[in-house]
């Protein structure tokens, strides 16, 4: 049984067959999901469940244990109805269909659904493996179909699954896919029966289409190595299989852009470059009051709220700090929403307190608050001419690192504000239990829609308070530091 090989460890396999050697015989390596990981595993679960309700009729069969699983398989196929985590058990293979759809006497539909929004590849791959497997033990597969989200739907009401789903048939794509899976399979079957581990090195396979949890394959590479280089892409790779590890063993003739020059001669020196004429026109930008602004959000999966789509970012906290002139010390303001119901509204009403009516409102990263201030817009009218006038106020504090008129080795060719931060002024994000806007958006969402504890709640409110508001400083802190240089 430890040989047999599943639907997901194909998969896995397909990617990277030193993956799939471990996950079979080394599984201690392979570190547990992380949260995030977690939470995209879990949301996914809750988009399974939502599409089983387009199947009233449907038997779910447990999945707790694998051989009560098949058996019940076997027994409810003859029972011709929608079957729901039907397992397939077919010569060492095996694969779970979420859902297996009777169209004749005789015919089966696979159904698969995924929380994405279109069909990818690796989805064919999925669904060829799932029907190549229900055809060795005699179910015969009409068509084979996706479901997936779409994503203009729009809850009105109550939720529609019927809206919320799009169903594409994907029959002749996966027919397609499915050449050679025999010779695959057979393969697979050879490198998790093999006795030592293959050797395959980092490629392009590590994050697509997934990114693998082995971090253990990339830790060989030193310090600033070729992978930090800015947009680096095709380069780093092109770099690394010729045999060049790090930024400041590139050749000079090697072309570079711009960018990559600059961190290029960072990583030789060591030492920072610094556009004081630049960075001093950026700040010329800047009109008092200065206002620090930054949004968290959550993107459920499922729409929680009147005219909301599936993934739309809904804002449900902001912190804003607030410098009037030079020297003043700065006032704070922070927003956190609570209760169940839709945080947009009080979000809205509470920022126009607060914002102002002149001034520069810096922001790290301009595109995610602009995008939100014009869907919350869109959503309530009467804020469209506050929101125009607030967009027009909005500077990007993100420009001066993403055009390189600062740079310093210790930011690892990021321009993004948990890097830029200490390599400006030495602080940084370390200690705090909440450390980032995605464990930001999942924190609020267990504490304020899932089952915990007052202490619990309190602790995690705390902690985004905390958080948020760091993020505004760090913004404070960073153009203080700019002002310095100019100074110097």
């Amino acid at each position: 049984m430890s040989q047999l090989l599943s639907k997901s460890k194909y998969l896995n396999g397909l990617q990277c067959p030193k993956y799939l050697w471990i996950q079979i015989n080394e599984p201690e390596r392979i570190p547990e999901p992380d949260t995030a990981t977690q939470y995209i595993f879990d949301q996914g679960h809750l988009v399974g469940e939502l599409a089983k309700k387009l199947f009233p009729s449907g038997i779910n069969i447990p999945t707790d244990d694998f051989m009560d699983n098949v058996r019940q398989t076997k027994q409810l196929l003859q029972q011709r109805t929608p079957l729901f985590e039907a397992g397939i058990c077919a010569e060492g293979l095996y694969s779970r269909v979420d859902i297996l759809n009777p169209v004749s006497d005789h015919d089966w539909d696979i159904i698969e659904v995924k929380s994405t929004t279109d069909v990818k590849d690796v989805h064919l791959e999925d669904v060829s493996f799932q029907k190549y497997c229900c055809e060795k033990v005699g179910v015969k597969i009409r068509k084979c179909f996706l479901m997936h989200i779409n994503n203009q739907y729009t809850k009105n009401g109550e939720l529609d699954p019927q809206q919320y789903f799009t169903l594409q048939d994907i029959t002749s794509n996966v027919e397609e896919s499915g050449k050679g899976i025999e010779d695959r399979i057979d393969a697979l079957l050879e490198v998790i029966s093999a006795r030592e581990c293959p050797n395959v090195t980092i490629g392009r396979h590590c994050s697509n289409p997934y990114d693998c949890p082995l971090a253990e394959c990339w830790e060989f590479l030193p310090e600033g190595n070729v992978f930090n280089l800015y947009r680096g892409g095709s380069k780093s790779f092109e770099l690394f299989n010729s045999g060049i590890l790090t930024i400041r063993d590139i050749p000079d003739e090697y072309k570079l852009t711009g960018a990559q020059q600059i961190q290029k001669t960072c990583e030789t020196t060591g030492q920072a470059y610094i556009d004081k004429a630049r960075i001093s026109g950026f700040l010329s930008t800047l009109q008092s009051p200065h206002y620090f602004l930054d949004f968290e959000t959550i993107s459920p999966v499922i729409p929680m709220f009147e005219g909301t789509r599936p993934y739309q970012t809904i804002p449900f906290q902001f912190s804003l700090h607030i410098i009037k002139e030079d020297g003043v010390k700065p006032e704070h303001f922070s927003f956190l929403a609570g209760g169940v119901d839709d945080p947009r509204p009080a979000f809205l009403a509470e920022l126009k307190k607060v914002l102002g009516n002149t001034g520069s409102i810096v922001v790290y990263n301009q595109g995610f608050e602009e995008g939100i201030l014009k869907e919350l817009a869109l959503a309530f009218p009467e804020y469209d001419n506050w929101v125009k006038q607030v967009r027009d106020r909005l500077v990007d504090l993100l420009v001066p690192f993403r055009k390189f008129h600062y740079y310093h080795p210790l930011q690892k060719g990021s321009a993004s504000l948990k890097s830029v931060l200490p390599a400006l002024t030495g602080k940084d994000y370390a200690g705090m239990d909440i450390a980032d806007g995605q464990s930001a958006s999942i924190a609020f969402q267990t504490v304020t829609y899932g089952e915990v504890s007052e202490e619990e709640r309190n602790k995690v409110i705390a902690d985004l308070e905390k958080y948020c508001a760091l993020d505004t400083e760090a913004m404070l802190w960073i153009v203080d530091r700019l002002k310095q240089f100019v100074k110097e």
